[in-house]
Order: C-alpha cells, then sequence, then structure tokens
C-alpha cells in the first residue's frame, strides 16, 4: 500500500495525527493492534487525566470536539435524570480524577463517528488489528513499514513520504534505527534535580492492567488466580504494608497512607468537584476513578455505580516490558497481579464494618471490549523516547526550579499541556516521583528527531525524560502532540520542506503555527499558577 501520512498506532495520539492530516487534505493509513481505536482512553480503560482549566482552555478544538462527543452522546442515548441531562459539565461518572469520566465505549464511538466520514471517501484506510513488525530505511529516511494481523500470518507493507510513530511504547524506534533512549537519563546529562547520578535506561514506570467493576447482590467470587499466594503476601520496601491493602505511599508527600473504599456511597454526583488542584481525588477508591454514577440516571436504569479500577495496587513494576527478552512475561504477571486485586477485594479486603470482602463485587468486561474482564491493552505510562533536536527537561516547567517565572517559553510551541511531574513506582525499585508543574508548551524541537528526517513522535515518544515524561504522557497532551505531528507530515508535504527545515526556518515556522492555531491548538497559556 501507498498512503501520504502513515500513522501506525491509533492510540489518542495516532487519532488525533490522522484527523489533521485528513483535515489539511491528506491521504492516510492508521494501524492499530488492538480491537479498538483510542489508546489509553479506551482499550487501556484510563479516565481522562486533565487539568483543572480543561473547561475553560489548554486543550486544541478538536480535544475539545471529542469531550463535547462524548457528553453529547450520553444526553442521545443514556437515560440521565432531567438534572443531569441539563448540567453543561456533566461528569458521568462523577470521578474525582477527571471532570468528565466516563464508560471507555462511548469514547470509542465518538472517535470512530470523528473518523467516519474520512473512512466514506477513502482518504482513510484502517489497518485493524495490525502491529509494526519491520521497516524499511534508505539513509536518514524511513522508506516502508511492515504490519502484521495480530491472529494470522498476514502482513502488509506501507510506503508512505511521512511516518509517525503513535504506538504506545515506540516500537517503530528500533524497527527504523531511530535513535533513542529508555528509562532514567543521569543527572550530569540532563542536569534534573529529580534524577539519579547514573543513567538507568531499564529502570521504567509501572504497567497496569485497569478493570471495571460494579457491586451487586449476590455471591459473585469465582475462582482463586493461580498465583495469588504470592501477590497476596507481596510487600514493596516502602509501600507501608503489602500491596494488596488500604495502605499506600501518598504520591506527593510519601508518607504512609490508607484509602477508603465504600461501593455505592449514594453521594450526590451533581455535588463532586473534580479538581487536582484540591486533591488527589483517591481517598475513597470507589470514587476516584468512577465511570458511572447510579444517580445520575433515572431509577433502576444501573443496578450499581461502575468502578474503574486504576489504583496503587495495580502496578506492576517487577520487570520492565520493553526492549527486554521477557516482556511477554511481565505482562502476563501485570495481568495476574490484576486478578488477584480483584479476587482479594471479593474475599479478604477489610470492609468498614470490620469484615472482610466484597462478594458483590463483579468484573465487567463488557464495557471494555474484553472476555476476561480486564482492559484489553496494558496501561502504558512510559515510552521509547526519540533524541530530540531539544529535549525537555524537569527543570524547564518545575514549580520548585520556576517560582513564579512559570514554564519555559519555547518560540517554536506546536501546543499546551499540564500535569504535575506523576511518576508511579518504577522496575528499579523507586518510589513516586510528584512534582508541582508550571502550565507548559509543547516545543517543535521536541517532535523531531536529531538525524532521521520524516519519522515523527504521535504520542509518548517525543523528546521528554523520564523525568518530563510523567506529564507529557497525559491524554490531552498527548492528543495534541499527535495533532502537531500529523498537521506538520501534511503542512510539510505542502511546502516541500522537511521538519527541520520548518523549526529552523523563521518563515515556515511562523506559517505553521499559524496553520496549527487556525485548526484551534492553544501555542500560550494565559496566566494561570502551577500546582
Amino acid at each position: 500500500m501507498h498512503t501520504e501520512v502513515l500513522v501506525v498506532g491509533g492510540g489518542l495520539g495516532g487519532v488525533a495525527a490522522a484527523l489533521a492530516a485528513l483535515r489539511a487534505g491528506r491521504s492516510v493509513v492508521l494501524t492499530e493492534e488492538f480491537d479498538w481505536l483510542g489508546g489509553q482512553l479506551t482499550s487501556q480503560a484510563v479516565p481522562p487525566d486533565e487539568h483543572s482549566w480543561v473547561e475553560q482552555f489548554g486543550v486544541t478544538a478538536s480535544y475539545r470536539a471529542l469531550r463535547d462527543g462524548i457528553r453529547e452522546y450520553y444526553r442521545r442515548h443514556y437515560p440521565l435524570t432531567a438534572a443531569s441531562r441539563a448540567m453543561p459539565q456533566l461528569n458521568p461518572g462523577a470521578g474525582y480524577v477527571s471532570k468528565l469520566c466516563h464508560e471507555p465505549r462511548v469514547a470509542l464511538a465518538v472517535l470512530e463517528a470523528m473518523l467516519a466520514p474520512y473512512r466514506a471517501s477513502h482518504r482513510l484506510q484502517v489497518l485493524q488489528p495490525y502491529r509494526p513488525v519491520a521497516a524499511e530505511t534508505d539513509g536518514d529516511r524511513v522508506t516502508a513499514v511492515t504490519v502484521q494481523h495480530r491472529d494470522s500470518d498476514e502482513q502488509v507493507t506501507v510506503t508512505a513520504p511521512y511516518i509517525l510513530d503513535a504506538t504506545e511504547t515506540g516500537e517503530l524506534l528500533p524497527l527504523t534505527g531511530t535513535e533513542y533512549v529508555t528509562g532514567f537519563e543521569a543527572q550530569s546529562e540532563t542536569g534534573e534535580p529529580s534524577a539519579p547520578a547514573e543513567a538507568q535506561p531499564m529502570n521504567m514506570q509501572a504497567v497496569s492492567y485497569c478493570f471495571a467493576v460494579d457491586h451487586v447482590d449476590g455471591d459473585q467470587v469465582g475462582d482463586k488466580p493461580p498465583n495469588y499466594a504470592f501477590w497476596r503476601n507481596y510487600q514493596p520496601s516502602f509501600w507501608g504494608d503489602r500491596l494488596l491493602s488500604w495502605t499506600a505511599p501518598n504520591p506527593r508527600t510519601l508518607e504512609t497512607s490508607h484509602r477508603s473504599f465504600t461501593p455505592n456511597p449514594d453521594d450526590d454526583p451533581l455535588a463532586v468537584v473534580a479538581d487536582q488542584r484540591l486533591t488527589g481525588g483517591d481517598t475513597n477508591l470507589w470514587t476516584f476513578r468512577r465511570i458511572a454514577a447510579r444517580r445520575h440516571f433515572v431509577p433502576g436504569a444501573y443496578e450499581s455505580d461502575i468502578c474503574l479500577v486504576n489504583w496503587p495496587m495495580i502496578d506492576y513494576f517487577e520487570g520492565a516490558v520493553i526492549d527486554v527478552p521477557d516482556a511477554s512475561k511481565h505482562l502476563a504477571a501485570a495481568r495476574e497481579l490484576s486478578q488477584s486485586v480483584f479476587y482479594w477485594l471479593q474475599t479478604e479486603a477489610p470492609r468498614p464494618d470490620g469484615g472482610s470482602g466484597f462478594p458483590g463485587l463483579r468484573l465487567r468486561g463488557d464495557l471494555l471490549g474484553s472476555a476476561d474482564g480486564l482492559a484489553q491493552a496494558p496501561y502504558i505510562r512510559e515510552s521509547r523516547r526519540i533524541r530530540a533536536e531539544y529535549t525537555i527537561v524537569e527543570q524547564d516547567l518545575s514549580v520548585a526550579v520556576r517560582g513564579d517565572r512559570g514554564a519555559v517559553e519555547y518560540d517554536d510551541t506546536v501546543g499546551v499541556g499540564m500535569y504535575r511531574i506523576d511518576l508511579h513506582p518504577s522496575t528499579g525499585g523507586d518510589n513516586y516521583i510528584d512534582v508541582a508543574s508550571s502550565p507548559f508548551r509543547i516545543p517543535l524541537g521536541a517532535l523531531i528527531p536529531q538525524r532521521v528526517e520524516n519519522l515523527l513522535p504521535a504520542n509518548k515518544n517525543l523528546g521528554t525524560t523520564h523525568i518530563t515524561n510523567g506529564c507529557y504522557r497525559l491524554h490531552p497532551v498527548e492528543w495534541n502532540i499527535g495533532e502537531s505531528a500529523g498537521a506538520l507530515a501534511a503542512f510539510c508535504l505542502d511546502r516541500g520542506a522537511t521538519p527541520r527545515a520548518v523549526r529552523s526556518t523563521p518563515a515556515l515556522l511562523a506559517e505553521y503555527q499559524s496553520r496549527l492555531a487556525a485548526d484551534g491548538v492553544e501555542l500560550s497559556w494565559p496566566e494561570v499558577s502551577g500546582y
């Protein structure tokens, strides 16, 4: 096959990249290895992690259209109460992690609707489920990528003048010989206050298999997972108790803290205020990432709230899953951990009344498109990252370093983002690293590899460090990265210029930034303070 822009990986960055190139009049082939497009928002089942001003500014127009589409989908198709239907900023799950917690399948429906007209016109072709297995290069250019069907030996080779790596782990980087890094960089290289003295390339953030549960009458307990005894007794040195407990470090203070768990607390969903400036929201784990609050819906529509489990205790940090020969073993163990957490919740978890276990908990894999109850795909927090023309470092945006000056204002900005530097426990045995961040920009230099000319990152694989990946990896930032990369590929085709030339030529850079702004990509922040 041949196309003008090949986007490998159909997560949020990949979909945004495809839409941007398609809006610019280009043909696109988009590939995705799982059954659902949308990545962390859908197949990984992670409700959107967003900043406090998301309802007013700080995201692209197309990302806002996605959010508006999700709310409109609920209003059109779900039996909301009159008060909930009339709520402009409807939060269907009334979760505390985000102002828009929702069922993953709804996001999938909206993403598919956004792509539908381009599929119909045949300007977009989606290869699914396919994953990249090989690539061809000519000097400093990538000429082709071969993808293979997940369930067979069928392969398709796609050629394109511009190729975007929107995979969750930067899979095209080793296949194409593009220079990249993994794990911790050394402090001597980056100057980052939170970096170690020596590089630790295999020290990466935990991966997680999320799952959804509700709580109904009857005994829903199934078979005990094979390795349950191991995980039941597993205790990280820095945890303060066993991993399977209501005890865990507070990410911001590292002090031992205790969570609660109360299914169906009968709270008023209209009264929930989701703002991570005020709290991390994880005091009661049931409402932390709840994706359906039953009181939003007419009486009897839902037997129970639906709770999305993406909690500290499902973080798997026993081994890396990137650039290791036994990645499949660690992914299988991460699944076993999540299955063990669920069984522990049903049978042994301490209850407020002094008893043990919540046997009425039920897996809701039907909402996640899976047969075994877990998300289709692992939640990957950290990717391979290109060695870029510009690498974003901690001191570019840390409140502790920058103070009231705000983040560095890159002149080559191609978007904005905001989140605390939020690093989960890692495979090297490190505890959380959680650092206050200033609202930041996305520099074009971080999207350009040091050598390769026509491969662009469109996910978490841009030029961040292990530290700054912690705030550039969230949903709206990934979308903005992908959108700007897709727009850049289209702009380079229009102008016959390379991405490197666009960055280094003031007139081209200004024209490209003007196109982004016209598409609704915000390039700077108003006067707001970090948190």
